[in-house]
C-alpha cells in the first residue's frame, strides 16, 4: 500500500484522495476539494496496478477489487485526469507509455479481417444496449453543442447539420460515407440533403439494422448500406463523409486511406473527415481502451494525419476543433447509461456495467482535461472546390434548420428526462 500511495501522490496534487487498503487502514493524499475516497479489497490488485496502472485501474474497477466509497468512478478519473493533464504519468506509466509508441504500428496493423474482427468486439453487442444510452437516431459520436440547454437529441442533429452544412449539399450528388453506423446520417443526407447515399460498415448488427431503417423511412431507393471495407469500394463520388470511422484505421494505414479517398472523389468533389484527435501530438493507445472496449483504435494527432493527406495530393481547405463537445455528449451518455444500469445489467451483469461505467467516464475525463478533442478535416482535390469564406456553413444551417430526418426507428426502448446534457455554464 505504501507504494501505491506513492504513486498517487505523485499523481493528485490538486484535491483530496482518501484510499482505504485491504487492511482497512487509510491513506490520505492531498487536500481540499474534490474529494474522492475509494477501497482497494485485493491485495494482488494493488501489485497489478503498480506495474501497469493504465490498465489495471480499470481491471480492478471491473473485478469488483477497487470500489468507490465516496463519489463514484467518474468523480475518481475526472480526479486523476484533472491532475494528469496532458502528462503519461509518472514513473512506470511513463515508461509504458513510451514502449507502448514504438510498438504502436505492429498493435495497429489493421488488414481487413482484422478490422473487421475489431469492429464486431464493440458495434455487434445486444442491439438494446445502445437504445439505453444513445439518442434516438444513434449517433454514436460526438455531439454539436451550440447553447448551454441544447439536449442530446438537438446537439446530435446539429451536429448532423453542421456536416452537412460543410459538403455543400446539392440534391441528386452521389454520397459515400465510410463507417455508416446505424444509418441515421445517411437517412438525414438523403431526406434532408437529397443525396443518393452508399453507405459502408463492418458491423453486420449496424448494417441489418440500417437497412431496415432505410426502408421503413422510404428512402431505399437513395439510401443502400453495404456490409464492405471501404478499401474494397469503387466508383466516384461527390461527396464522401467519414464520422467517428478513422480511429480505426491505424496508424500504419493513413496514406492507404487518403489514397483511397482520393480516387474516390470526383475532380470537384469534397471529403469531411470526423475525427476524434489529440492535442499533444503522437501517442500510443490507452491500454485499458484497446484490450476492452476498442481494440485495434486509436486517437491520432494533426501532425500524424496531414502529412498522409498532402501525400495523397489532397487539398485541407478547412479544419475545425470542436473543443469540449465530446466531453458533454459522454455526459449525457453517461447519465442515461447509469438510469438504464438495471437493464443493462439484465443483457449482461454487473462486470459489464462496470466495464461500461468506467469507459464512459474515463473518456469523459480525457475529454476535458486529457488533451483529447474532435478534428472536422474538409478535403478537396481542386483549390476551388468550395467557397473562400466559410460563410456558406452558417447559411445551410440557418436554410435548413428545423428540417430534420425521420429519425425514431424502432420504438424507443427507454424514454430519457429532456435535459440530457449540455455545456458546463
Amino acid at each position: 500500500m505504501l507504494l501505491l500511495r506513492s504513486m498517487l501522490r505523485r499523481i493528485i496534487r490538486e484535491g483530496a484522495l482518501t484510499v482505504i487498503g485491504p487492511s482497512g487502514r487509510s491513506y490520505f493524499i492531498g487536500e481540499g476539494a474534490p474529494s474522492v475516497t475509494i477501497r482497494v479489497l485485493d491485495p494482488a490488485a494493488i501489485l497489478r496496478i503498480l506495474l501497469n496502472p493504465d490498465l489495471a485501474f480499470g481491471e480492478a474497477y471491473m473485478d469488483g477489487a477497487l470500489t468507490v466509497e465516496s463519489g463514484d468512478i467518474h468523480d475518481f478519473l475526472d480526479l486523476c485526469f484533472a491532475n494528469l493533464g496532458w502528462s503519461s504519468g509518472p514513473g512506470v506509466m511513463r515508461v509504458r507509455a513510451a514502449i507502448s509508441r514504438i510498438f504502436r504500428r505492429i498493435s495497429q496493423h489493421n488488414p481487413i479481417s482484422v478490422a473487421s474482427a475489431n469492429v464486431a468486439h464493440h458495434y455487434d453487442l445486444s442491439d438494446t444496449l445502445y437504445d439505453l444510452f444513445l439518442d434516438a437516431d444513434r449517433q454514436y459520436s460526438c455531439a454539436y453543442f451550440v447553447s448551454p440547454d441544447d439536449t442530446l437529441e438537438v446537439a446530435q442533429e446539429q451536429k448532423k447539420r453542421h456536416l452537412a452544412a460543410k459538403l455543400l449539399l446539392r440534391p441528386g450528388q452521389r454520397i459515400l460515407e465510410i463507417g455508416s453506423g446505424w444509418g441515421g446520417l445517411g437517412v438525414y443526407l438523403a431526406q434532408v440533403g437529397g443525396g443518393d447515399v452508399t453507405g459502408l460498415t463492418l458491423s453486420t448488427e449496424q448494417y441489418r439494422y440500417a437497412r431496415r431503417r432505410a426502408r421503413d423511412a422510404g428512402v431505399d431507393d437513395q439510401v443502400r448500406f453495404e456490409l464492405k471495407d471501404y478499401r474494397h469500394q469503387d466508383g466516384r463520388y461527390d461527396r464522401i463523409v467519414s464520422v467517428g470511422m478513422f480511429e480505426h484505421v491505424g496508424v500504419g494505414h493513413y496514406r492507404e486511406y487518403f489514397d483511397k479517398v482520393r480516387n474516390l472523389l470526383e475532380d470537384d468533389g469534397v471529403a469531411l473527415i470526423h475525427t476524434i484527435g489529440r492535442a499533444d501530438g503522437g501517442g500510443a493507445a490507452n491500454a485499458w481502451i484497446n484490450k476492452y472496449i476498442f481494440p485495434g483504435g486509436y486517437v491520432p494527432a494533426l501532425s500524424e494525419i496531414l502529412p498522409a493527406i498532402e501525400r495523397a495530393g489532397l487539398y485541407v481547405t478547412d479544419i475545425e476543433v470542436l473543443r469540449l463537445h465530446y466531453a458533454e455528449t459522454l455526459k449525457a451518455w453517461r447519465h442515461r447509461f447509469n438510469t438504464n444500469r438495471e437493464r443493462v445489467a439484465e443483457i449482461y451483469d454487473n462486470r459489464f456495467c462496470r466495464m461500461w461505467e468506467f469507459y464512459l467516464a474515463g473518456c469523459e475525463a480525457a475529454f476535458r482535461h486529457g488533451g483529447l478533442i474532435n478534428f472536422q478535416l474538409q478535403l478537396s482535390k481542386r483549390v476551388d472546390a468550395v467557397p473562400l469564406t466559410r460563410d456558406y456553413v452558417r447559411e445551410w444551417e440557418r436554410s435548413h434548420t428545423g428540417k430534420t430526418a425521420v429519425a425514431d426507428f424502432p420504438p424507443r426502448a427507454s424514454q430519457y428526462p429532456s435535459s440530457g446534457g449540455g455545456l458546463a455554464k
